[in-house]
């Protein structure tokens, strides 16, 4: 019989049951798709191999395994320094959309090119994208901030022949906006997707680090170095999560009917009360909480939209095909 303590180590709890990345994994076969992986993998103290996820070269190297094995990739790479998300949480966050979706489109699934989504930040990974993509057959808008950024993401496009003509990239001009100078006035999309920036200074993140890793090792970790990397705008802004989310709000109701729904990943629950209050303060018709946990890390998603169950059934009928 198997350990239960063992088992914890062996299952990602809390996963979407649609989500791939369910179960360990089959490092063996992912070693053979990215050859690069083979030096980080090694047998942990419960006797089953494993990498070193506090060492970013490893996580990077794991990401490009998952995405070339199960996404259809033949190409994916980003210079260091720049975020490297975590893949199954990333495809949560995808495969929740898709259930929104699909429950405002009388339980029909919303898949094909013709459905777009407009990703906020998108980053140098891509990964939203590459996963929607794959997953869902979607079309994609990435903006970001950061044109070396869009320059990498475009590269990893441009070089997997399933995501040519599927994803196009805006440079946002104004960084303190976030649909203004980017989404067109008479543009639509069928939903938005965000990984806000969680943290207000470059200290503040490197002290989440420093407690995070503390944590898990069990001991006093003084050196933080962030094992998914990230950047300026892609870890911290001015204000933070709060201010970012509020600011995403506020400016969704200048585009009230430009998408049929908005998102963003929440990290801090401390922070909900005061989203949903500024979600009710303009205007929306509907807006759902979504909890996602992976490992020892807790979020949650939040959904709103302005459209009246009337508009929804329209924008249902024109633009994702249910009569």
């Amino acid at each position: 019989m198997l350990d239960p303590k063992k088992k914890e180590h062996l299952e990602k709890p809390s996963l979407h049951p649609r989500n791939k990345h369910t179960g360990r994994y089959d490092l063996r076969a992912l070693r053979l798709e990215n050859p690069d992986l083979k030096e980080f993998v090694a047998k942990n103290k419960y006797g089953n191999l494993s990498i070193d996820f506090f060492n970013p070269k490893a996580v990077k190297a794991l990401n490009k395994a998952l995405l070339i094995s199960n996404y259809g990739l033949n190409y994916w790479d980003i210079p260091d320094g720049f975020l490297c998300p975590p893949i199954p949480g990333r495809a949560d966050y995808i495969h929740h959309i898709a259930d929104i979706l699909t429950a405002s489109n009388k339980g029909v699934f919303v898949k094909g090119e013709q459905i777009t989504s407009l990703d906020i930040g998108v980053g140098a990974n891509c990964v939203y994208p590459i996963i929607g993509n794959s997953a869902y057959g979607w079309s994609f808008i990435g903006t970001d901030i950061d044109k070396k950024g869009i320059e990498v993401a475009k590269k990893i496009v441009d070089t997997n022949p399933s995501l040519i003509g599927k994803v196009e990239f805006r440079l946002q001009p104004k960084p303190e906006h976030i649909f203004s100078g980017v989404l067109k006035a008479e543009e639509k999309v069928d939903f938005t997707i965000c990984n806000p920036p969680f943290h207000a200074t470059q200290a503040e993140a490197e002290a989440g680090t420093l407690r995070k890793l503390s944590n898990l090792k069990k001991k006093r970790v003084k050196k933080a170095e962030l094992n998914f990397s990230g950047q300026g705008g892609e870890l911290w802004t001015d204000g933070g999560e709060k201010r970012f989310v509020l600011n995403m709000i506020n400016e969704s109701a200048q585009f009230s009917k430009n998408s049929a729904w908005f998102s963003t990943l929440v990290s801090k629950q401390s922070n909900l009360r005061t989203f949903y209050d500024r979600l009710e303060k303009v205007g929306v018709v509907e807006h759902k909480t979504i909890p996602m946990g992976q490992g020892n890390k807790m979020s949650r998603i939040i959904a709103w939209t302005f459209l009246s169950p009337t508009e929804m059934n329209s924008w249902s009928n024109e633009r994702w095909g249910s009569k």
